[in-house]
Parts: structure tokens; C-alpha cells; sequence
């Protein structure tokens, strides 16, 4: 076996086991066999409870192979994206569970399906901490993608202040790349969603949907003003953003992405 990786601890593979096999939450009876299966790793407790079934299959073939491989791609074939289409929460929470696992023998089990290596943790604190950073507490509100292009390692690292300045750069490039435009700040914005617009957020036609419009560019304007201007000439250590503003204020991001996912582009 080409690549081998490195092997779990006990605790490790019960916990593994334990989320996998959770009575309440976790595989069916009949998914555990097939999985197993397509893992090649052989099935040798399947009478027993569903947890236990599973935690003597890893051991068993650990202690065979003197690798783990098998069991990621059984945690792979577990949690795949796409068997979670309409059970994005689940999945997230799911991934964090396995995460505050894997962490402590150096591997991560990405949005994506792949694993990566990460820094090994050695304690609790350390465990929780990376599998609460604020791209998990993000993804699991739902996030539009489009946060992420801009500001994934800042989010990684808890870096609450470069978060949503990224962030914010990030939504003025897609409002430049959706309407052709070059400009920045509130000239942008002038121009895109003014009274003649190059943008539209809805039909555009009634009184109703000409306010709605218009709120959208002073929220737009608001961000703006707030989050990129003054960085220009305020330090960084002058601008204490917490966790929960961060979190508020991405939501709102977010939600302005989500409004440009309908844009309409009427004019040049």
C-alpha cells in the first residue's frame, strides 16, 4: 500500500466510531455493511451494537495494515458532500465532530470531501478551538460561497479584522466583475445602482421595488463607508472587531451577495 498513512489512536477510532455509529444520528445498520465493503475493510463484529461493529472494524484493520487509510476513505464515503444536499447543518456538524477527532493525529476533513494535514493538536482546547474558528460558525449559517473566495485563511485563523475587510473587498470585485465596471467605492456604487442603473436587484418597475433598490445601494454605500475607507487611514489596532461583529457583519455581506446572484445587467 502506496502512501501509508499514519495510524489512530484507540481513543481516536472510538470516537470515530462512537459519531459514526450513533444510535440517534449517526449510519444505519445496512449503510455501515456497504460502506465497510467499499472501503475494504472487512466487517467482523456485525452483530454487534453499531458503534462497536464499526470501532472492532477499524482496529482490526489497523493492527492488520499499520495504516489508516481505509478508515478515511470509509469516513469519506460517510460524509460526502453530496449525500447531504439538503442537510447542509447535519453535514457541518457532523464534519466538526470527526474534526475535533482528527485533529489530534494531524488530519482535517474538508467542506470539499478531501483530507488535509494539519497541525497535530495535543489537548481539548486546542481541538475545540480550531473546529469553532469562524468559518465553521459561518458555514453553518449558511454563508454565501462567495465570502470564502476572499478572506478562507483569515477565517481559519479567528483573524476577525482582516475577515471582514476581505470580505468586503471581495463583494466590490464581484459588483465590478457582474457590471463591467472599473471603478471603487462609492463611485462604483453611484454608478451601478444610481436612478439609471447598470445593475438592477428586481424588476425594477414599481415604486416598491425602486425603494427596495435604492435601500440596497445605501446598504451597499454603508459598507463601504464603514469598512473600507477609514482602514485607508486608521491602524489596525484601532479597529477592535469581535467575534459576534464579525459574524453580523459577513451576514451581511452575505446577504448582499445573495441579492446579486439575481442582478440583471440592463445597460453598459
Amino acid at each position: 500500500m502506496k502512501n501509508k498513512r499514519k495510524c489512530f489512536t484507540p481513543a481516536v477510532l472510538e470516537g470515530i466510531a462512537r459519531i459514526l455509529g450513533d444510535t440517534n444520528s449517526g449510519l444505519t445498520g445496512p449503510e455501515i455493511g456497504h460502506f465497510l465493503s467499499q472501503s475494504q475493510i472487512v466487517d467482523i463484529d456485525s452483530s454487534n451494537t453499531k458503534w462497536k461493529r464499526l470501532f472492532n472494524a477499524f482496529v482490526e484493520f489497523q493492527n492488520k495494515n499499520q495504516c489508516s487509510n481505509n478508515i478515511l476513505t470509509f469516513i469519506k464515503y460517510a460524509l460526502e458532500p453530496a449525500r447531504y444536499v439538503n442537510k447542509q447543518t447535519e453535514f457541518e456538524e457532523k464534519r466538526r465532530l470527526i474534526n475535533l477527532q482528527l485533529n489530534f493525529i494531524g488530519y482535517q476533513y474538508n467542506e470539499n470531501g478531501k483530507f488535509s494535514e494539519v497541525n497535530q493538536v495535543t489537548t481539548i482546547s486546542e481541538a475545540q478551538q480550531r473546529a469553532n474558528n469562524l468559518k465553521s460558525k459561518l458555514e453553518n449559517r449558511n454563508t454565501h460561497r462567495e465570502i470564502y473566495k476572499y478572506c478562507n485563511a483569515e477565517l481559519l485563523d479567528n483573524n476577525y479584522f482582516h475577515s471582514v475587510f476581505e470580505a468586503n473587498k471581495g463583494l466590490f470585485q464581484r459588483i465590478r466583475g457582474l457590471s463591467s465596471q472599473t471603478d471603487d467605492g462609492n463611485k462604483l456604487i453611484e454608478l451601478v445602482f444610481s436612478s439609471n442603473p447598470v445593475l438592477i436587484i428586481n424588476k425594477f418597475q414599481s415604486n416598491s421595488e425602486k425603494n427596495e433598490h435604492s435601500g440596497f445601494c445605501n446598504i451597499l454605500k454603508g459598507l463601504c463607508g464603514m469598512f473600507r475607507n477609514p482602514n485607508a487611514h486608521e491602524p489596525k489596532i484601532d479597529w477592535n472587531i469581535s467575534e459576534q461583529d464579525a459574524l453580523e457583519i459577513l451576514g451581511m455581506i452575505s446577504y448582499c451577495h445573495r441579492r446579486l446572484d439575481n442582478a440583471q445587467k440592463i445597460r453598459n
